[in-house]
């Protein structure tokens, strides 16, 4: 499928959602390289609080967390700002959907740090608009550790399974409601290998494709009536 000429003055945001170790950075990658996208990873490498955080989570889960949000926001603003596509790994909604009330149910994050946090969100949310399409990579938790341990990182080493497993959970609960926000296609990663399967990896273009069609068939749709 041929994405038309209109798809520069009609830029798509993409957002590649799921747990820690379930394929995202993986699946961003190839789908900015397929599509000629500017990618945007998590800022893992060179974070300020990321090993501090796994080795005492009550200390330094709000300092991570706020440092997380400022990131994704920088990161949002940036691709609406300049106008273009691009896919980013990991959404802004995450962070106040998923991670944060685990770590406040878990008692990483007080009520007041809690409480605090969710209220910068929503000053922040005001300035953004959501992604076009949101790409849910699902796998169970023990398939999330399996991967973890496969891809090395010396600072994931110690992550509980508890904490995968309760993330997982947040994320089943999120899923249904984040349409609200956007479109959402799951993919269950249990059984399908985008990092293998061709086949896979061109239905999900042609999915990404499509929907970006439909909008810019939305955006042409509305100039015409706003001229006539």
């Amino acid at each position: 499928m041929t994405v038309s000429a209109n798809s520069d003055k009609t830029p798509f945001y993409l957002s590649i959602s799921g747990n820690i170790g379930v394929g995202k950075s993986t699946v961003c990658a190839m789908m900015g390289d397929a599509l000629g996208w500017p990618t945007y990873y998590e800022p893992v490498d060179n974070n300020p609080y990321l090993e501090d955080y796994y080795r005492d989570m009550p200390r330094w889960a709000f300092h991570l967390q706020i440092y997380f949000l400022s990131k994704r926001f920088e990161v949002q603003k940036d691709i609406i700002d300049h106008g273009f596509s691009a896919v980013q790994d990991r959404t802004i909604y995450e962070d106040v959907e998923i991670f944060a009330p685990v770590l406040h149910r878990m008692g990483a994050m007080d009520t007041r740090d809690y409480e605090n946090y969710r209220e910068v969100f929503h000053n922040m949310i005001s300035f953004l608009r959501p992604p076009d399409l949101i790409l849910y990579l699902r796998c169970e938790p023990d398939t999330a550790i399996a991967r973890i341990g496969q891809r090395g990182r010396d600072i994931e080493k110690s992550i509980p399974r508890d904490f995968i497993a309760s993330l997982h959970e947040a994320y089943e609960d999120w899923i249904p409601r984040a349409s609200e926000i956007c479109p959402v296609r799951i993919i269950d990663t249990e059984q399908i290998n985008l990092r293998d399967d061709e086949a896979a990896q061109a239905e999900l273009l042609t999915l990404v494709r499509t929907t970006h069609e439909a909008k810019i068939a939305r955006e042409v749709a509305k100039a015409q009536g706003g001229s006539a």
